[in-house]
């Protein structure tokens, strides 16, 4: 490649907010215990935003991003940049800006919080606006001029992000109590003037360029749709009183909506190039490029963990450079949904390290990238030398190859992955094996961490305590779990998963193939952060992983207990997965280990198995034309799992916080016997969904939203369960929480559960008499 006569910009469009020690989560989680000033909370979040900026400056990062930075969530910051704020949160709001903004995110005693669900296909949660035909939009900019002053300050060039007019009304539903057919995007030319004010308050406090962020539209489409995106763009773009506009796409190829905003009066556009949107490349060059506008090119995974090729990038860039008037370089999204820095990672072997690449070295490919595109490959050349070994490395490794896992996965048979009777015969066996109640009482499976097991699990690494002392602990926490259960009556106990880290790194930890981090914090939600393992190679179980636990707490009850694993698509969904073989074979690796635990949990007594499959959704491509694919794999290695037990063992799955509605279908054909699934939020949205659809088998739409600290009443339990009886009959119907418990405190765990317990006993008593 010859040297270019521009200059090519490195840039990003976010990056992580917690912290290298995740000092956002304490600072935020202080404040809500009273521990933390509101002042201290708002100096230690300027300190992490000063530092994010000098990482990126330091590793030679031209444009920095402002306003990705967030308290709990970007999505919520943009209901109160618009001032969406909901009826029932705004006296809050008025009487202290910081705590209603909390309200709105996690809920009050006598408020519930705004719905959450995931961020496209990732596991990122955001909180959905809820908007009406009476919502007002009104200018609240001071978040965003604030956090670009603040750069500005320092010396640096930034760019202000912001969740874009479309995207931002797409996300967004009726708020309760408004019509199900209302369509948020009506309000388009109620949100374009606040939008509008936001540019100018911006222009006005230095800003250069401002990023909107659309990616919304990597999705299906409809015309209207497009129409009204076109509409957006030209009435923005023609502002006068505006900074340069760049609308920026992520997560999938742009599609139809490509030619709509290659021709809008803005004056750059962001694309994603890697996997799955590589064909923005040809799309772009079939709509004549965008001459005289800038191209950012994102051609560093910003999803997933492995190092970039180099010379792949190079030769996509020398590409693009005919394309554009000018080309810079990016992550190809906000580096939000990786790691901070490989660094600190002390166990990982330093030749596998050097095939990661958390957010600080992927700012330094993009550096790298960069300064290739804009002096030619001569300037990197010992970057792309040491390069192309550690991909050679990574790809000659015997941890990448297992014969025997390849083998096994090779033979397996479509009957392998059904049950050996229908689910009317199974039902009839498992009824009469178990013999539960009408509207049976459960929980998702895990419960609160308490202190004593946060300190045993410390002194454990910190070898103050030995093994036998931790396992001592663990079977205390045990106990006292299911004491709880059976004084507050719960007919199907789980042992709470005490011994657990994370229902993911848990089973990675002992599955061959799978790294673990000690630091690579993720943000899930809010202050909820996980450290997604890294499946590197083949997969394989060597020993059981679940089953002792299980059976000790099975000792101590007459009722049944849960045996928890997680399935096979979560596996690789929360993990950062290989990228050298299809996703559909590394799931049938995992489903086939998963399947030796679950054999193992039946054939040592345990009745009831349930397989968590909470990513089903969110793993769901962007793209209609992309799903059936999926979904054959996916829901082929759930059956793989759970296919190989007797007809009267009862196959559990739960999902939650996603949209339901349009994977009915597959949920079906998981073929589980019973479902439990997020409703509370959603007022039994999906129990109304699974009964459109004829699901024909049971389900337990929750009643108690463990994501929130209120403990829900007694009678707001069994309303909610009472609208689950007008779409699935008693016979088929569950009462459970939405989600596992392990963030919530012992108290509100009780008195919470003690309600569902009360809810379901007074609902239960006004059935028929059959």
């Amino acid at each position: 490649m010859t040297a270019q006569p521009a200059t090519a910009r490195a840039t990003v469009y976010g990056y992580p907010r917690q912290g290298p020690d995740r000092e956002l989560k304490k600072a935020v989680e202080g404040y809500w215990k009273g521990r933390v000033t509101a002042d201290a909370l708002q100096e230690t979040a300027a300190g992490l935003r000063r530092s994010n900026w000098r990482r990126l400056a330091d590793a030679g990062v031209h444009e920095v991003p402002t306003g990705d930075f967030s308290y709990y969530d970007h999505v919520l910051d943009t209901s109160v940049m618009v001032g969406a704020v909901p009826q029932r949160h705004r006296a809050a709001v008025a009487t202290d800006a910081l705590d209603g903004y909390f309200a709105m995110a996690r809920g009050t005693q006598d408020v519930a919080p705004l719905e959450m669900t995931k961020w496209f296909d990732t596991n990122y949660h955001y909180l959905v606006p809820e908007l009406g035909p009476d919502t007002v939009f009104t200018t609240d900019s001071t978040k965003q001029v604030t956090e670009l002053k603040e750069a500005l300050a320092l010396g640096h060039t930034a760019r202000p992000v912001l969740v874009g007019p479309v995207t931002y009304l797409l996300l967004a539903k009726p708020a309760p109590g408004v019509a199900a057919g209302f369509e948020p995007l009506t309000l388009l030319d109620r949100l374009l003037p606040v939008y509008a004010e936001v540019l100018a308050d911006l222009r006005a406090a230095g800003a250069e360029w401002v990023q909107l962020d659309e990616p919304a539209l990597v999705q299906d489409r409809t015309r209207a749709e497009l129409n009204v995106a076109a509409r957006t763009y030209r009435e923005l773009g023609g502002l006068t009183d505006r900074p340069k506009l760049l609308v920026a796409t992520y997560f999938d190829r742009l599609g139809e909506a490509l030619p709509v905003l290659a021709k809008a009066p803005v004056d750059g556009l962001a694309l994603d190039f890697t996997e799955g949107a590589a064909g923005n490349l040809e799309d772009l060059a079939a709509v004549g490029g965008l001459p005289g506008k800038r191209l950012v090119a994102g051609v560093v995974n910003g999803r997933n963990i492995w190092i970039n090729d180099y010379e792949k990038s190079l030769a996509t860039l020398a590409t693009l450079l005919g394309l554009a008037g000018r080309v810079d370089v990016a992550a190809s999204c906000s580096l939000l949904h990786v790691p901070l820095d490989t660094a600190p990672e002390r166990d990982i072997d330093p030749r596998i390290l050097r095939w990661l690449a958390f957010a600080e070295q992927k700012a330094t490919e993009v550096v790298a990238l960069a300064k290739g595109l804009a002096q030619g490959t001569g300037a990197i050349t010992a970057e792309i030398t040491a390069n192309r070994a550690d991909l050679a490395s990574r790809a000659q490794s015997p941890l990448t190859h297992d014969p025997a896992v390849r083998a096994r996965a090779a033979a397996v048979t479509d009957a392998d992955g059904r049950r050996s009777q229908p689910y009317p015969e199974r039902a009839a066996a498992q009824r009469a094996h178990l013999d539960l109640p009408l509207l049976p009482t459960t929980t998702i499976g895990s419960f609160p961490q308490t202190d004593e097991l946060r300190a045993a699990r410390a002194g454990l690494r910190a070898g103050r305590i030995d093994t036998a002392g931790y396992e001592e602990r663990i079977r205390a926490e045990i106990g006292e779990v299911v004491a709880f259960q059976e004084k507050a009556g719960i007919d199907v106990l789980v042992h709470g998963e005490p011994e657990r880290n994370d229902m993911v790194q848990y089973f990675a930890e002992q599955l061959t193939g799978y790294l673990a981090t000690r630091h690579g914090w993720v943000q899930s939600y809010g202050t909820r952060y996980v450290r997604p393992p890294i499946l590197a190679g083949d997969i394989s179980r060597p020993a059981p992983m679940t089953v002792r636990w299980t059976s000790y707490a099975q000792s101590l009850t007459s009722r049944p207990v849960k045996g928890m694993l997680t399935g096979p698509v979560t596996m690789l969904a929360w993990s950062f997965v290989r990228d050298d073989q299809p996703l559909g074979e590394t799931a049938r690796q995992v489903a086939l280990a998963l399947r030796d635990e679950v054999d193992d949990l039946e054939a040592s007594g345990t009745s009831v198995i349930q397989v968590d499959e909470p990513a089903l959704r969110e793993t769901l491509p962007l793209r209609a034309a992309d799903r059936p694919a999926y979904l054959e794999w996916a829901t082929g290695s759930f059956r793989l799992t759970t296919s190989g037990v007797r007809p009267d063992t009862q196959i559990h799955t739960h999902m939650c916080y996603a949209e339901f509605g349009d994977i009915v279908q597959a949920i079906d054909d998981l073929d589980a016997d019973v479902i439990s699934l997020e409703a509370a939020r959603s007022h039994m949205q999906v129990a109304r969904e699974l009964a459109a659809h004829g699901y024909p088998r049971e389900a337990g739409p929750g009643v108690y939203d463990i994501h929130s600290p209120r403990v829900p009443g007694a009678d707001e339990a069994a309303g909610l369960l009472r609208k689950g009886l007008e779409a699935i009959p008693a016979e088929r119907l569950w009462v459970n929480p939405d989600c596992g418990l392990k963030t919530r405190g012992w108290p509100e765990t009780r008195a919470s559960l003690e309600n569902l317990v009360s809810a379901a006993r007074t609902v239960r008593a006004e059935l028929p008499v059959s």
